[in-house]
């Protein structure tokens, strides 16, 4: 069975090529230097030798604390993560006769969840005698595209599956 894989960069006796590009602590460019004689030189200033760039040639190699290294990495992904913005799915739901306040209401809905960066899935629901005007829904959803035209674009055009209509807007 293989040895488990070490994830991070490699440093030290991990490193395997015969030379490297050395760069001490301070960012001194040190030159290129057999790796053994790298290594020897670090743990003099009590460091190790990190791989910082594996695939230049030669590789780039740092003085470093390498738990120091790790930790500064892990900080860095960490913020990068909470930072990002995840996109939802908004849902808004409406009937094909719908009152003009109540369409206002949702208008303004959908507005603040694109303004938001959300994607938004209006879903029309017919119910008995309505289905046999579809020619209503697909109004009141082009209705709805002329509406929010300047902040959106239409992601799904409308379609009908079985008793909903549906159509995704995202932010421009």
């Amino acid at each position: 069975m293989a040895p488990p894989v070490k994830s991070g960069p490699r440093f030290d006796s991990m490193i395997n090529v015969p030379k490297v590009r050395v760069i001490d602590d301070e960012g001194e460019n040190l030159g290129v230097m057999f790796t053994r004689e790298a290594i020897e030189q670090a743990n003099e200033k009590g460091l190790n030798l990190v791989e910082v760039s594996p695939n230049a040639d030669p590789p780039v190699c740092k003085y470093l604390d390498v738990g120091k290294f790790r930790y500064e990495a892990q900080k860095k992904a960490n913020l990068a993560r909470k930072t990002q913005k995840t996109q939802d799915i908004k849902e808004v739901k409406m009937r094909p006769n719908i009152d003009t306040h109540d369409y206002d209401v949702k208008m303004r809905n959908v507005t603040k969840f694109i303004e938001n960066g959300d994607k938004v899935k209006i879903t029309l629901r017919f119910r008995g005698r309505e289905m046999a005007h579809q020619h209503l829904g697909m109004d009141l959803l082009k209705k709805v595209q002329e509406d929010v035209a300047e902040v959106a674009k239409v992601e799904a055009f409308p379609r009908l599956e079985g008793r909903q209509m549906l159509m995704v807007l995202s932010p421009k």
